[in-house]
């Protein structure tokens, strides 16, 4: 797809140049941080558990004459909100379970999230690693050049991932994150553990990966090696691995949306601390208003309406580019111009290589409505009207995914 320097609605951000100091996750694990936004929503505010927890670790206070306790609401962020999600290779600073790295700091992740203006759809679109595209001009140097995007952290750090994600997409992203392998395993926990399904056995030697056929619920350690391994899953390659961790991230998805997720906010702090204390964030990013508005976007999107798609990719090239991935430009031009126009997106083609349907639909919460009772009355709450949502734009067979609705399994290579 070409570069659309002239073609983006907003200028592009500058974002803070400080380099991440500790390593990321190497495969599509920070959309894990998009789920960990849906879940930062419920009838209690966040942003007073938030409160609770700092005054809990202070002095005593004082309560000064006329002064009433005001617990403090966050609303919806205004429009929509596009934002990168970006992991990295480095193992600086992780456990030494993930073995040592002296070459260059790779950004193997990179998603982008995209809500609507209007908050009732979201569509989060993996970008394969491998894919060879054009690299930014990067704002400290580096850059300016054509190969597989996961060399641009290495180029020109975070600020130039992002702008090489707008300049391939046209769209511009004033919100980026960067997420390491600890920020995973304590999300799986916070969470206690994801449930996901696997239709054919999953043996990866590389990632310690196995997994009979059946359901397995993952915690820590086994939920980011699942969400790792590539040679366990699909054909081997990183476009099936990307279908195989959208089997977890939509169930991740269905998890923190149920009810009761949704109303503990104890685990939704917990998933927060997770997350935040092991991510490198742009400015733009980081506070905690903004953070907690643009979950407050996300609290009541169907989830038919939150969709993970592959940039429409195929694996060829040639010469020092042979076994890439090359994009395919008329999809991807598909793709982008619904998320341009904030048109809300279905699938029609499969879900990819390393998943497959399970035939299950699974259905948002519905909230029942509570009679209230009054002397000898029993009053009925009236039901909250039901919204028509806008119709999708269904697109073509070339874009692969699911939304967070459809159940579907990890398919083994075995």
């Amino acid at each position: 797809m070409a570069r659309k320097n002239d073609s983006r609605a907003e200028a592009p951000v500058t974002h803070g140049r400080k380099r991440s100091q500790v390593g990321g996750v190497r495969f599509v694990i920070t959309i894990i941080a998009t789920a960990l936004a849906v879940a930062l929503v419920s009838g209690t505010s966040v942003a007073a558990v938030a409160v609770w927890d700092v005054a809990n670790s202070a002095k005593e206070s004082v309560t000064l004459a006329n002064q009433e306790d005001v617990i403090p609401q966050i609303g919806e962020i205004e429009g929509g909100v596009n934002l990168l999600l970006v992991g990295s290779d480095s193992r600086e600073g992780q456990d030494p379970i993930f073995g040592e790295y002296d070459g260059a700091v790779l950004n193997d992740v990179n998603m982008i999230l995209h809500i609507s203006a209007d908050h009732t759809s979201a569509v989060a679109v993996s970008i394969p690693r491998d894919m060879v595209i054009p690299i930014a001009d990067c704002p400290d140097g580096g850059g300016g050049w054509t190969g597989p995007i996961n060399a641009t952290l290495n180029d020109g750090g975070l600020p130039c991932v992002v702008l090489t994600v707008e300049e391939l997409t046209g769209l511009s992203i004033p919100y980026a994150a960067m997420i390491q392998f600890s920020g995973v395993m304590n999300m799986a926990d916070a969470v206690g553990g994801v449930e996901i399904c696997v239709s054919e056995p999953i043996a990866d030697e590389f990632t310690g990966t196995y997994l009979d056929v059946g359901n397995h619920v993952l915690k820590g350690a086994d939920a980011l090696q699942f969400l790792r391994t590539r040679h366990g899953v699909g054909d081997g390659s990183d476009l099936g691995r990307i279908s195989s961790q959208q089997v977890f991230l939509s169930a991740l998805v269905r998890k923190i949306k149920s009810e009761g997720t949704l109303t503990n906010p104890l685990t939704l702090y917990n998933m927060a601390k997770a997350a935040v204390g092991n991510m490198t964030l742009s400015e733009s990013l980081n506070n905690v208003d903004t953070m907690v508005s643009i979950a407050m976007a996300l609290r009541s999107i169907p989830l038919d309406r939150v969709v993970f798609v592959q940039y429409p990719g195929s694996t060829g090239g040639s010469g020092v580019y042979s076994g890439k991935v090359q994009p395919k430009e008329a999809a991807a031009e598909e793709l982008f111009a619904a998320i341009l126009a904030d048109q809300p997106i279905a699938l029609s083609g499969e879900t990819g290589a390393g998943s497959v349907k399970s035939g299950t639909i699974a259905t948002d919460p519905v909230p029942t409505a509570t009679p209230r009772v009054t002397g000898t009355n029993t009053v009925t709450p009236t039901p909250t009207p039901v919204s028509v949502l806008p119709a999708p734009v269904v697109l073509s067979g070339q874009l692969l995914g699911q939304n967070a609705g459809e159940v579907t399994c990890s398919k083994g290579n075995n």
